[in-house]
């Protein structure tokens, strides 16, 4: 098998992970070397950087064979498909190949394991270490730690690789047991807990020795399917939240599922993915990251999912009605940051602006306010904006409009699926 098909098969197998993006790290070009990692030009293949350009990664697996049987993915042991690996020369030589060319500015490298955890993690060590050090590439590396691996190979790994990722996959331990026999909960966290560990001890070092290697300077994420096992939003959330907490996860993707094999425990192959559920837990976890909510105020034992027909925000302010409206003049930061309608630049814009004037709704729409969502829950001087119902019932209705009119028309089709069964 020569070279471009092996990179045809194993680009291919490896569009199903979604666990990459922007990194935030900045590596200055050096003397000697190629490349340089920045805000601007790290991300995902086919992704937007800081700046908002198109950027791209040659998104590859090491290897498609595997020796575990997930019930859920392509390249199970028992699947039957074409296999394949790049040695690591053949695909140091690639990448550095496509990055002359200008097709890429970085890797991201996950694989399946070969053997066992340990000697799939020295391949990808090994073709990570002869970019770096052989032809001195100094762009941006994503790499996927791989559960099971010992503690001294995923330190290696994470001193060549800016980010460092490690694939919970499913939500639950009962989904592991059943779609992923060879997997355990204890062996996902485990290295999760070491790169925290590592990349804290590392940035003590860099403050006492300039010159210290670092180690995942990106951070470190992780991936969820949704829509493969039973588990509520509820549940995904409150993981989400503890991965944050506990594990200082730079970032949680979710991934509906996308049937690509027969199997009674799984939903059939002409099940539409849940995109629509994807995007609300995308929505809920912005909310978790940037808007200082918890898990547990979205969503609980009486409300498990997510109203797909409203977003996570304005649904916990119809909910909560009682907080509202507030007062643009003298609400705090925080406070702002619950209206719908209001992002943190908007909020910071708004503390900034009344400080020196008395903001009119027409104001607030030129400081980057959502005003036909944010209308209903909020009041300028004392004033509310004039021919407004405020039910909740009218609110969700008003809501609920504008939400359809923004959705792509492929999650559209998912809301009417909705309505035509209840």
């Amino acid at each position: 098998m020569d070279l471009l098909e092996k990179l045809e098969i194993l680009s291919d197998a490896a569009k199903y992970d979604a666990a990459c993006t922007s990194s935030g790290v900045r590596r200055s070009s050096q003397p000697g070397k190629i490349g340089n990692t920045s805000s601007s030009i790290a991300g995902c293949c086919h992704s937007f950087s800081a700046d908002g350009r198109c950027i791209t990664l040659l998104k590859v697996l090491m290897t498609n064979c595997c020796v575990y049987d997930c019930k859920y993915c392509v390249n199970r042991r028992s699947n039957d498909t074409r296999r394949t690996a790049f040695s690591p020369r053949e695909l140091a030589e690639l990448t550095i190949g496509f990055y002359r060319r200008n097709y890429i500015e970085g890797l991201f490298l996950s694989s399946g394991v070969l053997r066992n955890p340990d000697y799939t993690t020295e391949l990808m060590v090994r073709s990570l270490r002869l970019l770096r050090h052989e032809y001195g590439f100094n762009g941006y590396i994503h790499a996927k730690a791989i559960p099971g691996t010992s503690p001294e190979l995923v330190q290696q790994l994470g001193l060549l690789a800016d980010r460092l990722s490690v694939n919970i996959e499913l939500p639950s331990e009962a989904g592991l047991q059943m779609l992923a026999p060879d997997k355990t909960k204890q062996a996902i966290l485990r290295p999760m807990g070491l790169i925290r560990d590592q990349a804290a001890n590392n940035k003590r070092e860099l403050v006492k020795y300039k010159h210290a290697p670092s180690f995942a300077p990106a951070g470190q994420s992780t991936q969820l399917i949704v829509g493969a096992t039973q588990d509520t939003d509820r549940h995904i959330l409150q993981l989400t939240q503890s991965l944050y907490d506990k594990y200082r996860l730079k970032r949680v993707f979710y991934s509906a599922y996308v049937p690509v094999v027969e199997h009674s425990l799984l939903p059939s192959l002409d099940t539409q993915p849940p995109l629509l559920r994807e995007h609300r837990l995308y929505q809920a976890d912005w909310l978790l990251r940037f808007y200082g909510f918890r898990a547990e105020e979205l969503l609980n034992d009486q409300q498990p999912d997510f109203n797909p027909l409203i977003d996570p925000k304005c649904n916990w302010a119809i909910g909560h009605l009682e907080q509202f409206p507030v007062e643009i003049m003298q609400a705090d930061y925080e406070m702002l940051l619950r209206v719908p309608g209001i992002g943190p630049v908007s909020a910071r814009r708004i503390v900034s602006a009344r400080r020196t004037t008395n903001l009119r709704f027409e104001d607030l729409k030129k400081l980057g306010v959502v005003l036909k969502r944010a209308q209903y829950f909020i009041t300028c001087s004392g004033r509310v904006r004039s021919g407004l119902q405020f039910s909740a019932a009218t609110i969700a209705r008003q809501l609920e409009a504008i939400e359809q009119k923004q959705l792509p028309h492929s999650q559209i089709a998912q809301l009417s699926l909705f309505d035509s069964v209840g």
